[in-house]
């Protein structure tokens, strides 16, 4: 439907815990979507990276997921995350609310994200990896976290210079 502003680091909207989109919240939900949907491939196209992106980067506090890879999209509306084991591994983690800035962090190597479609059908699926990494990162999102609150130190910090678009 439209292409949105992406929030940038220091936002504090990005700070905020999102509400439950209700059943009767569905079309809400919707539209939604169709947002992160195009704001996303507008930002991919611009940037050259993306994958997934969480409704409150937009400005809307709602627990809405949308990730698009490898030509397969899925939009979680309520998602609640499990991790399936305690393994973690370390990674270099980026975000579009702050393009270029990479953070290094530890995530799950393996989690389980249960859900509600577009459809308002419950789901669950498994991700391990990167794309387990990813969903933990736009789950954050919905809690009011940000990758660079969840550093393991002070020094996990590093421009990339090919998705900054600054430099």
């Amino acid at each position: 439907m439209a292409v949105r502003e992406i929030l940038l680091l220091g936002n504090e909207k990005l700070y905020k815990t999102s509400d439950e989109i209700t059943e009767d919240g569905l079309e809400k939900a919707k539209q939604i979507v169709e947002d992160l949907h195009d704001t996303m491939m507008n930002f991919r196209k611009k940037y050259g990276f993306g994958r997934a992106i969480a409704a409150p980067q937009i400005g809307e506090l709602h627990r809405v997921i949308y990730m698009n890879f490898d030509d397969k999209a899925i939009a979680f509306i309520n998602p609640r995350l499990e991790p399936i084991s305690k393994e973690v591994f370390e990674i270099w983690d980026d975000c579009m609310s702050f393009p270029g800035l990479e953070v290094k962090l530890e995530r799950y190597r393996r989690i389980r994200i249960y859900y509600k479609d577009l459809k308002w059908k419950d789901c669950i699926i498994e991700f391990e990896g990167d794309l387990a990494e990813l969903i933990q990162h736009e789950y954050d999102h919905l809690d009011g976290i940000l990758a660079v609150q969840r550093a393991i130190d002070k020094k996990s910090f590093r421009i990339n210079k090919d998705k900054s678009g600054c430099f």
